[in-house]
C-alpha cells in the first residue's frame, strides 16, 4: 500500500482516483457484446459464456432438478445462516414500506401517492471470482418484499456448467422466480433486450465489474432502468489512536480480496497508527486463500496521513466511498458531518463484513464516487410512485386564477383554457 502524507488540497482528485481501464476501449468491447447479444439472442450469450466462462451451456435456464440438487449440496449450517441474514434484511426493507397520505393543498384540492411495485426486475449476481449469494438475499428480499411480480436472476455458470449451490439455495430463500446461466455484459444484454429464454426485464440491479458497470449504463440510456452505477467494490476506514489496527487491516483485507480493480484507503491523523496498519496488513495477507487477488488490489491502495479531523472528513466527503468505517473515538460527532458515502459502519466492532452480509442493510451500492448522487438499494428501488390529485368545484375556485396566470405568462393558453372552462361553470 501507498503511504501518503499530508496531502494538498488541490492533490486530492488525482490522489482518490479509482483504477480503471480505458473507457473507450471499455465502452467498445461492450457495445459490440450487448449488439451481438440484442441480434443473437440465446444463441449469442451461450457463445460468449463458452469464450468468457469457458463453458459449453445446452440451456440458459436452471431447472427445478438443479435447485433440489442445490438444497442438498448446501450445509445445513450454511442453510441456516442464510435465513437468519434473509430474516434480518427483511426486517430492515420491511421497515420502509411506503404509507401514502392524503394532503388537502388547498380548500377542495387533495393530493397523495401510491407506491406501486416494478413488474419485472433482473437482478445480476456476480460469480466470477467468488460465488456473491449474499447479493441473492439484498436484492430478491426487497423485490419480493415490494411485490415485484416477476423477479429473474442471472449469474456466471462454474465450468461444469452449474450455478453455485448457494446462489440457487439463497434465490430459493428470498423468492427469486427465474434463474439464468448467463455472466457478465452478455447477462445484462439479455435481461436489457430479452431473449428466447431470458424475459426482458424493466429494470436492472446488482453489481460486477467494470465492464458490467459499463453494460449497465450503456443499457440505460434506451432500454431499460437500472439501480445505480455500481462497480468494483471499495472501502475507506477513518481510524485514529482509539482504532484497533489488526481490525482495521482485516477490514481493509476484506475488500482488497475482492478483486485486482478493487480499492481500499485509510485516513488517519496517526502516523503510529498506519504504520501497526501497515504492519498487520502485511502480515494478515499471508494468510489469505486469496493473497494474490488482494495483493493487486493493495497496490493501487492509499494509506493516507492528515493533519486533522476537518481534513479527514474533507477527504471522505470528496471520495465518497461505497462503505465508510470510522474507527474512531467520537464516531458520532464524525458521522454527523459525513455527506457522501453509500453505507457507513459506527465503532470499532462495526465490520463492514457485517452489512455485507447479515445486519440487515443493503450491500448493493453506489461506488466509483457516485455515493455523490445515488443511494444503496432499498425497497424504494423496486417501486414506483405514481401521483394523484381530485379536484372539487371548490378546489377550481381555489386555484383556478392561479392556474390561469401562470398559464398565461409561459404562453400557453390551451393550458389556460383548460382551466377557465371550468371556472365558468363553478
Amino acid at each position: 500500500m501507498q503511504i501518503i502524507k499530508y496531502p494538498k488540497p488541490e492533490e486530492l482528485k488525482e490522489l482518490l482516483e479509482r483504477p480503471h481501464k480505458d473507457a473507450e476501449e471499455l465502452g467498445a468491447t461492450v457495445r459490440t457484446v450487448l449488439e451481438r447479444v440484442r441480434m443473437g439472442g440465446d444463441e449469442a450469450v451461450k457463445e460468449y459464456e463458452h469464450t468468457f466462462d469457458k463453458v459449453q451451456l445446452d440451456s440458459l435456464a436452471v431447472t427445478e432438478d438443479e435447485m433440489d440438487e442445490a438444497e442438498r449440496l448446501v450445509s445445513p449450517e450454511l442453510r441456516a445462516a442464510l435465513e437468519q441474514a434473509h430474516s434480518n434484511i427483511a426486517k430492515f426493507h420491511s421497515a420502509q414500506l411506503f404509507e401514502g397520505k392524503r394532503i388537502e393543498t388547498s380548500p377542495g384540492v387533495v393530493c397523495w401517492q401510491k407506491a406501486v411495485a416494478i413488474e419485472k426486475v433482473g437482478l445480476y449476481i456476480p460469480g466470477g471470482t467468488a460465488p456473491l449469494f449474499s447479493t441473492v438475499l439484498m436484492l430478491a428480499t426487497p423485490a419480493r418484499i415490494a411485490g415485484c411480480k416477476e423477479i429473474v436472476l442471472c449469474t456466471p455458470p462454474g465450468k461444469n456448467g452449474k450455478v453455485h449451490p448457494a446462489i440457487l439455495v439463497a434465490a430459493r430463500v428470498a423468492g427469486v422466480n427465474r434463474i439464468f446461466k448467463a455472466g457478465g455484459v452478455q447477462a445484462i444484454g439479455a435481461m436489457a433486450y430479452g431473449t428466447e429464454t431470458v424475459p426482458k426485464v424493466s429494470k436492472i440491479f446488482g453489481p460486477g465489474n467494470q465492464y458490467v458497470m459499463a453494460a449497465k449504463q450503456q443499457v440505460s440510456l434506451h432500454d431499460v432502468a437500472i439501480d445505480m452505477p455500481a462497480g468494483p467494490s471499495e472501502v475507506a476506514v477513518v481510524a485514529d489512536d482509539t482504532a484497533n489496527p489488526v481490525f482495521v487491516a482485516a477490514d481493509l483485507l476484506s475488500q482488497a480480496e475482492h478483486g485486482a480493480d478493487s480499492q481500499v484507503v485509510m485516513i488517519s491523523t496517526s502516523e503510529t497508527m498506519i504504520g501497526k496498519v501497515a504492519e498487520e496488513v502485511e502480515s494478515q495477507l499471508q494468510q489469505l486463500p486469496r493473497k494474490e487477488l488482494a495483493g493487486l488490489s493493495l497496490e493501487k491502495s492509499k494509506l493516507i496521513l492528515v493533519g486533522n479531523r476537518e481534513e479527514a472528513v474533507r477527504i471522505v466527503n470528496e471520495y465518497a466511498p461505497e462503505h465508510l468505517i470510522l474507527a474512531v473515538d467520537d464516531y458520532m460527532d464524525f458521522a454527523e458531518r459525513v455527506v457522501n458515502a453509500g453505507s457507513v459502519f459506527l465503532g470499532n466492532y462495526s465490520c463492514e463484513s457485517a452489512g455485507d452480509y447479515a445486519s440487515g442493510t443493503n450491500h448493493t451500492l453506489p461506488t466509483s464516487g457516485y455515493a455523490k448522487a445515488y443511494s444503496g438499494v432499498s425497497l424504494d428501488s423496486f417501486i414506483r410512485k405514481i401521483t394523484f390529485q381530485e379536484l372539487t368545484a371548490e378546489g377550481i375556485r381555489s386555484i383556478g386564477r392561479t392556474v390561469e396566470i401562470m398559464a398565461e405568462n409561459e404562453l400557453l393558453d390551451a393550458h389556460k383554457n383548460a382551466m377557465t372552462v371550468r371556472l365558468e361553470t363553478v
